[in-house]
């Protein structure tokens, strides 16, 4: 894979470099500029032309400067962009340029996101707490590292539970290709996938589908499962602690990595690591 000499350099190719950033090719299409795209530039393709991106307070999401120190309450990261719809972005950014364009593609699960961390830190200040718990962690894993994996097969998502890497990638390889798909969610994940690296691994959300579900246009399968995804995290039952989150390996995922054309690939056992069931 070409790779980018400095992630401070912008790439206006960016999205056509790897299927891994299908979900965001729609959104980022206006993105294909000579030099970084200013805050103003990503402010409107939020506002979306009279449908903004809304939180779940009701709120539009508007980029704001990094300012001072986070003083109360009100000014933590989450908290902010809950109350007041303000979410810090940084010029010349990939990690909060990226974030941005998963709000774009994911509004519904991002703002699902953003509610249940307010009330887990609701939670924590009006306990007192130092520490974060484990609801905040599973949160911020997903929000960062994401995953999801969508199939209609119960063979499939079963092998991916079972850590059996090697019978889900290459023994199964043409059944995925039309039973089983994968989306980056987490913006910390996109910016890795920038300059891919052996090592480099999501934790998912295991949603299972319709069977027509996955051969509907790009658009159509990230709607339904932004809105499957909000559903999800919005129960408060979920997302307990981070052993909910499935162990997604991405560079085995057949198409994201020209070293996996080859069975030996899925052999190394320092990547594709046998380990516990999903949800141990």
């Amino acid at each position: 894979m070409p790779q980018l000499s400095s992630l401070a350099e912008w790439d206006p190719d960016f999205l056509a470099r790897s299927p891994m950033f299908e979900p965001l090719r729609a959104p980022g299409g206006a993105l294909a500029r000579p030099d970084w795209p200013v805050r103003s530039v990503l402010q409107n393709l939020l506002e979306r032309d009279g449908n903004p991106v809304m939180t779940r307070s009701g709120r539009p999401l508007r980029l704001v400067p990094a300012g001072g120190r986070m003083r109360s309450f009100e000014e933590r990261y989450e908290a902010r962009i809950h109350l007041r719809g303000e979410m810090i972005f940084r010029e010349r950014n990939w990690h909060d340029l990226l974030n941005v364009l998963v709000w774009l593609a994911f509004p519904r699960a991002k703002a699902a996101l953003n509610a249940r961390h307010y009330a887990a830190l609701q939670a924590q200040y009006s306990a007192g707490a130092a520490n974060r718990g484990p609801v905040q962690d599973a949160l911020t894993l997903f929000d960062e590292g994401g995953v999801i994996v969508a199939s209609c097969d119960d063979e499939l998502l079963g092998l991916l539970r079972e850590w059996r890497w090697k019978e889900l990638f290459w023994s199964n390889r043409t059944r995925l290709q039309g039973e089983m798909s994968f989306f980056l969610f987490g913006h910390a994940l996109y910016e890795k996938a920038l300059r891919p690296f052996l090592g480099v691994t999501g934790r998912g959300i295991l949603l299972k589908t319709e069977p027509g579900l996955l051969a509907q246009p790009p658009g159509e399968q990230l709607a339904v499962l932004d809105s499957r995804v909000a559903a999800y995290i919005s129960e408060s039952g979920n997302l307990a602690a981070p052993r909910e989150l499935a162990v997604v390996p991405v560079l085995g995922v057949p198409g994201w990595c020209r070293d996996n054309e080859r069975e030996g690939f899925y052999d190394n056992a320092e990547y594709f690591r046998p380990g516990r069931k999903y949800g141990d």
